[in-house]
């Protein structure tokens, strides 16, 4: 049985990514969150994945292919037997994980506009979990024009939403920040010691600050599709980090990122702060 790659226009954007940027895609592909290999998989199959493991490069339409047939997260999709396997396009995964978070988007937005609204989900689900000095850097890290007196969970969630709505802006930095909580539970398992992104002070601090909020936030995410279906272990982190991917690939210039549209106060009272934005890292 071989996997045959749809063809998407959503995803032909990974076959300019690395090595290291598709590395965590095969990882959720092949690993469950214990990090023993996945039963019902066959990209590690595939004669091209062996022969060229692990550069994923050559074979980056396999590995899309083996998202695409985890799309109907139903056994019968994962157990499904005779020819080849072919399974559904980006979209229509993109909208069952939206549709199972319960996030506000319209069918008709084009695909990085429903990702950003999917992050700023998780970012205004993980709010009512942050201290007032995650929520300040929050504020700073997504330029988010705000008075100070009025950084409080109800007013960045607000904000947040606003943004997106307006201008579909999720800084890349917290997209990295989103797709890494989602990817650190298959490489915590693996023991592989997680994904270097330390390329700058910055990110590594933000990071820092919000990974726990974001990672309560995904848990309890989790822990719903635990009841759902085994494939939403795979297709939500997969989606996210194809969304950081796509954020990175759309501003290849990070150094300047535009924030989104003020939300009160008046100038000069802000905690908008301007920040550069690295390469995603790799797994060591």
């Amino acid at each position: 049985m071989s996997l045959v790659y749809r063809s998407d226009d959503d995803l032909e954007f990974l076959k300019e990514a690395t090595n290291d940027q598709l590395d965590p895609l095969v990882l959720i592909l092949t690993r469950d969150r214990d990090g023993d290999a996945r039963l019902q998989e066959d990209l590690t199959s595939e004669e091209r994945y062996r022969s060229h493991t692990p550069n994923h490069t050559e074979y980056w339409d396999l590995i899309v292919a083996e998202l695409q047939t985890f799309g109907g997260n139903t056994f019968s999709n994962l157990y499904r037997g005779g020819g080849d396997k072919k399974g559904v396009l980006y979209r229509e995964i993109l909208f069952d994980v939206c549709d199972r978070m319960k996030v506000n988007y319209n069918r008709k937005s084009p695909t990085e506009m429903v990702e950003q609204n999917l992050l700023a989900k998780i970012l205004v689900d993980s709010v009512e979990k942050m201290t007032p000095e995650q929520l300040q850097e929050l504020v700073r890290e997504t330029g988010l024009r705000l008075l100070a007196a009025n950084i409080t969970p109800s007013a960045v969630a607000a904000a947040l939403q606003y943004a997106v709505r307006t201008s579909g802006f999720v800084p890349y930095k917290l997209a990295v920040v989103v797709a890494n909580a989602a990817v650190w539970p298959f490489v915590k398992a693996l023991g592989v010691g997680g994904l270097s992104l330390a390329a700058n002070a910055t990110l590594t601090r933000t990071i820092g600050v919000l990974a726990g909020p974001v990672g309560l936030a995904l848990t309890a995410i989790w822990t719903a599709y635990d009841l759902a279906g085994p494939a939403y272990w795979i297709t939500m982190p997969a989606v996210l980090w194809i969304a950081c991917l796509r954020s990175q690939h759309m501003q290849p210039d990070r150094t300047s990122v535009e924030p989104p549209p003020s939300v009160g106060g008046r100038a000069g009272e802000t905690l908008a702060l301007p920040s550069s934005t690295p390469l995603i890292g790799n797994r060591r």
